[in-house]
């Protein structure tokens, strides 16, 4: 089993080699200076040499330099008996050779180079993700000392206990807890909350974070391997390792149309005798469609994608895309705007809801925390005028302080109002779904302010959409934020079935677990949404603010609307009837000219021409997709 193992790794490695896209563009580059030599020497009337003709001599030179990668891809293929649609190709080029047409050869040679030419210059390697991620990463950690000095060593070199300095807009390297300085973090792109964590000593830091604008001296609790980050990627490398390997359409069709076709030649040579039938059998069986017509098809669909502002990185998502069953959703900046907006104010006894805004508003100016942009906005809506600030404070963790015309502000939250003022906190409303915070006026309580991430106009249109249109049969909302959230959002779109607080390691989990009962869509925009884009079927990264995310995803939407996703559903459905359409009318013409080629009416060389002339047909449908100018989302909502 030792020996066959290793004999299918050394084929791999020459296959590898074989199909390199250097070696596929440097015979495609060989393949039409060939032609284009032997059409200027066929119009030039040059004598030949050796028995042939001058202008045979410039593709006699181009077998020798692409057929024996050709040739011996076929062997390798025989070899791990992979009967694919460039098999038969392989096949009939030598068929080309032995009858003759020399020209057909080489057109063959120019439609599989072309055809991987094409693919490979759409694909994206899967391992560009990791690249993504470790490039997020410090190369060094800034390690202080009992001195206070501080001394720059290797990310490895961390160890558990070292007080580790980092610098603002910086990334924590390791996980640890804060001990000097007080800041805020940007965490959202490891939990998936969209709100910046304020740090102050005794909070935990998340490798992968990045901090703000002060200097923060943490702890590490773990060293650089085993930190929140290196399990993200950790999980990443194994979702790709482990992802399946999805076969092309045209290698599906292929894997039994080119062995039943030369079987067919076989019979049809021991039946008559007649080796002059069993070439043209081969001849017209030549699956051009499938080699030529499914990436012309795709690169349509990637053209008309492009211009919808959808990057398509993985071409076969789009084949794999009308196939899904199951839409996974993250929730933040996938079904939400990724924004809180103000949508309650509950004010105190003794006070009115639009002066309590006012005060909130005219201090929040001086703040950077998300909830300050919602209290602004929500005042900037209300026509309401900021108030004279006569001083402002804000510590992370404590809240916002100062003085509004004549009057003492705080802008705090409930758990440090029932710490430090039971006497006040008996005022405040019941806890409920989604975010808040807390006004004082003069010592008492002024009003509840309450906070949503606000739901996408489209989201409930879009929900409603996937089942009756694209046919989908289950949606699920998957994500790392709070299950208040979560639920309320799942309740207002629709969507039956929810899990909150979901780590990467467990979106991965319920992604691959659901994967393999049926296909999977699944949208998400943050890191922690990377490994789960790489094992679902097709992955759709969402927005343009994580290149990680982009990396690991089929499919990116940098614009982040639904109508955007819908649209994409849509070209992939056009693509794949179209696809469909040409592949199978050729696969059909092809083996009605089988039919006619075997009882003799068929030469060679008249099936080589109507072999073109389907290919014609085939390739004239397919350019069909790239002329639409109708495919469009019918969502209800708006963008």
């Amino acid at each position: 089993m030792a020996i066959f193992g290793e004999a299918d790794r050394v084929l791999a490695q020459v296959d590898a080699v074989l199909s390199a896209p250097v070696v596929n563009r440097a015979i495609l580059m060989t393949t039409l200076l060939a032609i284009l030599g032997h059409f200027s020497l066929r119009w030039s009337g040059l004598q030949g040499v050796w028995g042939f003709g001058a202008a045979d001599l410039p593709l006699l030179v181009l077998f020798g330099i692409g057929g024996v990668p050709i040739l011996a891809q076929l062997l390798l293929k025989f070899l791990r008996r992979e009967m694919g649609a460039d098999f038969l190709a392989a096949i009939a080029f030598v068929a080309g050779i032995w009858l003759g047409e020399y020209l057909a050869a080489a057109l063959i040679i120019l439609m599989l180079t072309g055809g991987q030419v094409l693919e490979a210059f759409a694909m994206r390697k899967a391992s560009s993700a990791l690249n993504a991620l470790a490039s997020r990463m410090p190369a060094v950690a800034h390690r202080k000392d009992e001195k206070g000095e501080i001394t720059d060593i290797a990310l490895d070199d961390v160890a558990i206990g070292d007080l580790i300095a980092v610098f603002p807009h910086e990334t924590a390297p390791v996980d640890g807890t804060v001990v000097e300085g007080h800041g805020n973090m940007d965490e959202s792109y490891l939990t998936g909350e969209p709100f910046v964590v304020a740090k102050v000593p005794g909070t935990a830091v998340l490798s992968g974070a990045i901090n703000g604008d002060a200097v923060l001296v943490i702890r590490a609790e773990k060293q650089a391997r085993d930190s929140r980050y290196a399990r993200i990627m950790n999980v990443m490398r194994d979702a790709e390792q482990k992802r399946p390997r999805i076969r092309r359409l045209g290698d599906q069709i292929g894997a039994w149309f080119a062995p039943v076709a030369l079987l067919f030649a076989m019979l049809v040579l021991y039946v008559t005798g007649d080796s002059t039938r069993f070439l043209a059998v081969l001849v017209v069986a030549t699956p051009c469609p499938l080699l030529i017509a499914i990436p012309i098809t795709v690169m349509s669909a990637i053209s008309i994608a492009a211009r919808r502002g959808i990057v398509i990185r993985d071409p076969t998502a789009l084949e794999r895309l009308p196939t899904c069953q199951t839409a996974i959703f993250d929730k933040t900046g996938t079904l939400t705007y990724g924004r809180p907006e103000l949508t309650d104010i509950l004010p105190g006894e003794g006070f009115v809801g639009e002066d309590v805004l006012r005060f909130a508003a005219s201090l929040e100016r001086y703040s950077r925390h998300p909830l300050a942009m919602a209290v602004m906005a929500a005042a900037k809506d209300r026509k309401i005028e900021a108030g004279d600030v006569a001083s402002a404070s804000e510590k992370p963790g404590q809240g916002l302080t100062g003085v509004v015309d004549g009057h003492n502000i705080a802008v705090t939250h409930r758990k440090k109002l029932l710490a430090s003022d039971p006497e006040n906190a008996r005022f405040l409303p019941e806890t409920s779904a989604g975010l808040e915070c807390v006004v004082m006026v003069d010592g008492r309580y002024g009003a509840t302010l309450r906070f949503r991430d606000t739901p996408r106009i489209d989201g409930k249109s879009f929900v409603d959409h996937l089942g009756p249109i694209h046919r989908f049969k289950k949606i699920m909302l998957v994500s790392g934020d709070r299950e208040s959230e979560v639920t309320y959002l799942s309740q207002l779109l629709g969507i039956d079935q929810s899990l909150a607080s979901q780590s990467p390691e467990q979106k991965v989990a319920i992604v691959r677990a659901e994967t393999a009962a049926a296909p999977t869509l699944f949208m998400g925009d943050g890191i922690n949404d990377a490994p789960a884009l790489a094992v679902a079927t097709v992955g759709i990264a969402f927005g343009k603010e994580s290149a990680v995310t982009a990396q690991a995803a089929g499919v990116v939407i940098p614009e982040a609307s639904l109508a955007t996703v819908d649209e994409l559903l849509h070209i992939s459905i056009a693509m794949r009837r179209i696809l469909l359409q040409s592949v199978i009318g050729g696969m059909v013409l092809s083996v009605l000219a089988m039919g006619f080629a075997a009882a003799g009416y068929i030469s060679p060389v008249a099936g080589a021409l109507l072999q073109e002339g389907i290919d014609i047909i085939a390739i004239s449908n397919a350019l069909r997709l790239a002329l639409r100018h109708d495919i469009a989302s019918d969502l209800g909502g708006a963008r």
